[in-house]
């Protein structure tokens, strides 16, 4: 679960906010703070991994706790949630290396669409024990939803092609419930198996597969990938 910490002063706002994040699978709001010192106080305590931060507070501005979170905490994520839109203040949060901006009223559909890529980002990132130029260019150019052969996944990074992701999942989901190494599928679409497995790790961050361990004859654990129940 990723816990969530909403900084907001207005008290409306906020309970609207919480009932958006109840309505995300994998999130859990942990505080509601209204006021800087009260976030600061949250943040030192809970260490929220996520921050869902207004601009205007009573006592600071969203825009210096962004650098009070930057550099007191490293590993706390930020999505600005807030009323303005002036350039300087957009430019401050993303120097300030905030995830999203969303501008007031903030729509449940915009709402889902932000928190749903910041998830996808999480598990993209699990996944990878090291990152070759595509995919730090996936992370820092985030694409926008498309819809592919039917399914919704993310703009993908150089290197992936949309209608190869299709043939990926196509080939597991032929294959039952008994899930097939990254070698099997690559010999089945005449590919290699690290090519392959850069499709099956992708296709596990974004929940349309899962990945098991399994030891094959000689002993060794390899990952399987099969269909996810609630996919078939």
């Amino acid at each position: 679960m990723i816990e969530v910490l909403i900084i907001e002063d207005d008290r409306r706002v906020a309970e609207i906010n919480r009932r958006f994040l109840e309505k995300m699978k994998g999130f859990k709001l942990i505080a509601i703070a209204c006021s800087g010192e009260e976030a600061k106080e949250y943040l030192e305590v809970m260490k929220p991994q996520l921050v869902l931060l207004d601009v205007y507070l009573p006592d600071i501005s969203g825009s210096d706790l962004v650098w009070y979170i930057r550099k007191t905490y490293k590993d706390i994520d930020i999505i600005m949630m807030t009323a303005t839109g002036e350039t300087e203040t957009v430019q401050e949060a993303l120097r300030g290396g905030v995830f999203d901006y969303l501008v007031k009223p903030i729509t449940l559909d915009r709402f889902r669409q932000s928190l749903d890529k910041y998830k996808e980002r999480i598990q993209f990132i699990h996944s990878m024990k090291v990152m070759g130029q595509d995919e730090v260019d996936y992370l820092i150019h985030r694409g926008v939803r498309e819809e592919i052969g039917g399914i919704h996944t993310m703009s993908l990074p150089k290197g992936i092609d949309p209608t190869t992701l299709e043939k990926v999942e196509r080939v597991v989901l032929g294959n039952g419930d008994s899930g097939l190494t990254a070698e099997q599928v690559g010999r089945k679409l005449g590919a290699s198996r690290t090519t392959a497995r850069r499709y099956l790790e992708y296709l596990v961050s974004t929940e349309r597969l899962r990945a098991d361990l399994a030891y094959g004859t000689i002993g060794r654990p390899e990952r399987r990938y099969g269909m996810k129940a609630d996919n078939m």
